[in-house]
């Protein structure tokens, strides 16, 4: 399994040289259901396999010029501080809810990919993020990362888009500093109240980098908005299977299927001129073209 595990963690790299994120998202089930780690074990791994993924990943951006330092900076180091806080509060929750909140991260993180981020285009104007705003988005974020291992890069490059005005390359790049800085401060935090398995740390740390090198390099030329959309379906899937293992097998048999059911519906609308919702949607097109 340990081998599984190694080969599947250069997902994870890919998932996160490609998207600025998702790393967390994959690392933790992964290590939790195929590896066979304790929750909060695998969890301080994942933010120590993110962390040097997301470094290295970082650089390579930053070669390119699409990583904005002072902004990773001041960012990151409020988060650092609701990174370590979270680790420290681990060893108050037990770890069957650290993974059920860990899905439902997965479940805000899927919705918001699906629904999608506004981008600024690759001229307009990088406006600096309010100062007060920044340290507080930060913190929250931070403690997020810290608490349950995820909730970073598709909460931080939205924000940065956002608030910062950055582009969307930019973002995805800057948030890989932001990250690294949340992963190792959460992993400090973890470290102080538990200890984790090093060797297969570093094999999983090792595949991961290794994907992301590859992700980096195709960062520009897959499409994104389709690349999303089908890892936030996945991210779905996943989310379905972590519920259904901590809570009942039948919710996670109930989300799988509604998960599969919704893009199938919409594919075949998409091609069925009879569909019923396709009707219905061509008759609110009509009617607000009307008003």
């Amino acid at each position: 399994m340990i081998g599984l595990t190694v080969g599947l963690a250069v997902l994870v790299g890919v998932s996160l040289g490609l998207l600025g994120g998702g790393g967390s998202i994959l690392t933790v089930p992964l290590l939790v259901y195929v590896a066979g780690m304790d929750a909060k074990v695998a969890i301080a791994t994942s933010l120590l396999v993110v962390g040097v993924t997301s470094v290295v990943g970082a650089f390579s951006h930053a070669r390119a010029g699409r990583v904005q330092w002072r902004t990773a900076m001041l960012f990151g180091a409020s988060s650092m501080i609701g990174a370590y806080s979270g680790g420290q509060l681990t060893r108050f929750i037990p770890g069957d809810a650290l993974l059920v909140a860990f899905a439902v991260i997965m479940v805000a993180t899927a919705i918001a990919m699906l629904r999608g981020r506004r981008s600024t285009g690759a001229g307009a104007p990088q406006r600096r993020m309010p100062l007060v705003k920044t340290a507080a988005i930060g913190l929250a974020l931070g403690l997020v990362t810290g608490t349950v291992g995820a909730g970073g890069g598709f909460l931080v490059v939205p924000a940065l888009v956002l608030l910062g005005g950055l582009t969307m390359p930019a973002a995805v790049g800057t948030s890989l500093a932001i990250i690294a800085m949340n992963s190792f401060a959460g992993l400090a935090g973890y470290l102080s109240v538990m200890r984790i398995d090093w060797a297969v740390a570093a094999m999983v740390t090792a595949a991961a980098v290794a994907g992301a090198l590859v992700g980096v390099r195709f960062a520009d030329r897959i499409n994104p908005e389709v690349l999303r959309r089908a890892f936030g379906w996945f991210v779905l899937v996943m989310a379905s299977v972590v519920l259904g293992q901590q809570l009942n097998p039948i919710v996670g048999y109930v989300g799988v299927a509604l998960t599969c059911l919704v893009p199938a519906s919409a594919f075949a609308c998409n091609h069925i001129a009879a569909c019923p919702l396709r009707r219905a949607l061509n008759r609110h097109t009509v009617t607000a073209a009307a008003t």
